[in-house]
């Protein structure tokens, strides 16, 4: 990728990005709440689960589908690769902070450049004709600036994972050593998914977690609530 490229994407990927992601743990709180997940090695192995079950399987497809049709101009493919994630994502918490954090970057890049396809598909959010999920805008933005579809999906994998584990440590007593460790054992995972989301259709996409789903609907009645989801 060019250096124009590359510092996209780490701008993409910096925590210093203003689309609240720091609001939300996608049902880890509730894991937490219930005892599920007391320690470091209980956080990896949901970390994992999240990823080779939901991440990978839905939005890193959604991500390629997204990022395809933008490089091509199809304002048609990208709107159904993101009603289509919106309709396999069972938990209605996700689904309100995926496209609470899309619109957010979604806004934010359409304030800073003034892109055809983007604005396009900005439109046809505003009109609700597309849901906005932040894994296809994500998908838009990285194409337009030619950040690579490969690194757009790692980038989205690591985005994830930093987002939950500062979750973590506002939930559980968890070091930022302990954080450190739990991002290099989980490079192997993110890779694999992503490796393995090149062979995914829209059509297609098989997000499968149940524990996950309910415990996320369970946080949706929860009394106390930290994060949004």
């Amino acid at each position: 990728m060019s250096d124009a490229a590359t510092l996209e994407s780490f701008r993409l990927a910096d925590s210093f990005l203003p689309v609240g992601t720091y609001t939300v743990s996608y049902g880890l709180e509730q894991f937490i709440q219930d005892d599920r997940v007391e320690d470091a090695a209980d956080l990896e192995a949901l970390l994992s689960t999240y990823l080779r079950r939901q991440v990978g399987p839905a939005e890193l497809v959604a991500l390629r589908a997204a990022h395809a049709a933008a490089t091509d101009g199809d304002i048609d493919a990208i709107c159904r690769a993101d009603r289509r994630l919106s309709a396999v994502t069972l938990a209605a918490e996700f689904r309100e902070s995926a496209q609470q954090s899309g619109s957010r970057l979604l806004s934010l890049q359409t304030e800073l450049r003034d892109e055809t396809v983007l604005n396009r598909y900005a439109g046809r959010v505003d009109a609700d004709e597309a849901p906005g999920n932040y894994a296809v805008v994500l998908g838009v933005v990285t194409a337009l600036a030619d950040v690579a579809v490969r690194e757009a999906c790692l980038l989205c994998c690591h985005g994830f994972v930093t987002g939950l584990l500062g979750a973590a440590q506002r939930l559980l007593s968890l070091g930022h050593t302990d954080a450190q460790r739990i991002l290099d054992e989980l490079q192997p995972v993110m890779t694999a998914v992503v490796e393995e989301s090149s062979d995914g259709a829209v059509d297609a996409m098989t997000p499968f977690a149940p524990l996950v789903d309910v415990l996320a609907a369970e946080h949706e009645r929860a009394e106390r609530r930290l994060f949004a989801s």
